[in-house]
């Protein structure tokens, strides 16, 4: 098949987004496709376009059998929402004006309708190709949860725009099934719904040992490490992990350690200077080749959402988390996707959220039961080499994106059921 991916990030961009679109890519390459990526220039969390990339030229590149094209936009405060929209609609309207004239069987889109609506309504109105919309998000709902979309006229056309791409898709690909009923009151049927779970990069991040050049470089090797790595934004109420952390002070080998950025991540270090916070530690966001050693850091890695927004998020650091055989402790809504794959995997402990009290209870059960760390990250680690690899997510994107390109009801049990074609050939042993 000729597909055409469409999304704002995709590497060297820090988001989650990003790398999962390069390694779901570069695996349907792998498999015999072709695929063209529009993306933006590189430019989050922080908005600012590094240097190398700045102007009004598209810059297109074949990168890893994946032809890339990036269409500029302009350097941002992303703090400020109304820039944020700016930029997105600038990418917009490049990443249409850059499709015009691609030719492809099918194409993938990410939502929310806010970063692919005018690129997908070309693609619908005017090539008429089919193509998958992939939720990561369910727009309006999460807005509101954060109190960003607050006036009622902006939560409608917010749901209007998404009803209009969820209507041209022939399929709605969910990363969770929490997502069905909101989507279902998005006008969606059933049958349009395939559940595809996010994947991490098997082949990179392994079960390194403990003591490693970034725990070291940090002076982190003899430390009891309370890791949260990744996007320090609205959803995840992080200063709940600050709470925690003053609750175990006079413990002097708990470090807790946050890496990464974000437009929260400022906040977050001026409440833990405010608090006077000795065991809390700020790195900046790491290079990608360095990721194995940054999870391999952690004794306990942290998965942390506000209260409500667990019940429609899944967030793919989790999968990382996996592969990397460290135990997970998700601070999230019991019925959510996240408390269910904790459970599923083995791979940790699940609490409420927005209660600093029982996270660091958590924090020292764990502490104290090395064994059960070492079971639950082996769990982790075997679960994510067979269920969450790019080769195994290629395979059904494969099967669904077919189907949309010939117009053919999917199997989905046997969408559900896809061998694992990835590279992992790792039986999961840990080293500590």
């Amino acid at each position: 098949m000729n597909i055409l991916v469409v999304t704002p990030h995709y590497l060297p961009d820090a988001g989650p987004s990003a790398l999962l679109y390069a390694l779901l890519s570069e695996a349907l390459v792998r498999r015999g496709h072709a695929v063209t990526v529009i993306a933006a220039v590189p430019h989050y969390p922080s908005g600012r376009v590094p240097q190398a990339f700045r102007g009004r030229q598209t810059r297109p590149a074949v990168e890893n059998g994946v032809r890339v094209i990036r269409v500029p936009v302009p350097t941002v405060d992303r703090s400020q929402m109304l820039l944020r929209l700016a930029q997105l609609a600038v990418f917009q309207l490049r990443a249409a004006w850059a499709g015009r004239a691609r030719s492809y069987d099918v194409a993938l889109f990410s939502n929310p309708w806010l970063s692919t609506g005018l690129p997908l309504a070309v693609s619908a109105l005017i090539h008429r190709k089919p193509l998958v919309f992939s939720i990561h998000d369910v727009y309006p709902n999460v807005g509101v949860t954060l109190n960003v979309f607050r006036q009622p006229w902006i939560i409608r056309l917010v749901a209007a725009g998404e009803r209009f791409c969820l209507k041209r898709a022939k399929y709605v690909r969910i990363l969770s099934e929490s997502f069905g009923p909101s989507l279902r009151a998005l006008g969606v049927s059933e049958d349009k719904l395939a559940l595809i779970y996010d994947w991490a990069d098997t082949d990179l991040i392994q079960p390194l040992p403990r003591d490693n050049a970034f725990a070291r470089e940090h002076n982190l090797a003899d430390k009891f490490v309370v890791m949260y790595a990744g996007n320090m934004g609205l959803s995840q109420g992080l200063e709940h992990v600050l709470s925690a952390a003053q609750a175990l002070s006079e413990h002097a080998d708990i470090q807790f350690v946050f890496v990464g950025d974000g437009i929260g991540r400022a906040r977050l270090m001026a409440q833990a200077e405010q608090r006077r916070l000795t065991n809390v530690r700020f790195i900046p966001f790491q290079p990608r080749g360095r990721l194995p050693e940054v999870l391999a850091t952690a004794d306990v890695s942290l998965v942390v959402l506000q209260r409500g927004v667990g019940a429609q998020s899944l967030p793919s650091k989790s999968f990382s988390i996996l592969a990397s055989g460290r135990p997970i402790i998700a601070s999230v809504d019991g019925d959510s996707d996240m408390a269910k794959l904790v459970a599923r995997s083995q791979a940790g402990r699940c609490i409420p959220p927005e209660d600093p009290a029982q996270l660091a209870e958590a924090i020292l059960a764990l502490r104290a039961d090395m064994t059960g760390r070492w079971r639950m990250g082996r769990a982790g680690r075997e679960c994510a080499v067979r269920h969450h690899s790019p080769g195994a997510a290629a395979g059904k994107f494969e099967l669904l994106l077919a189907a949309a390109k010939d117009g053919a009801p999917f199997d989905l049990a046997r969408l559900t059921a896809c061998p694992d074609q990835s590279r992992d050939t790792d039986d999961g042993t840990l080293i500590h």
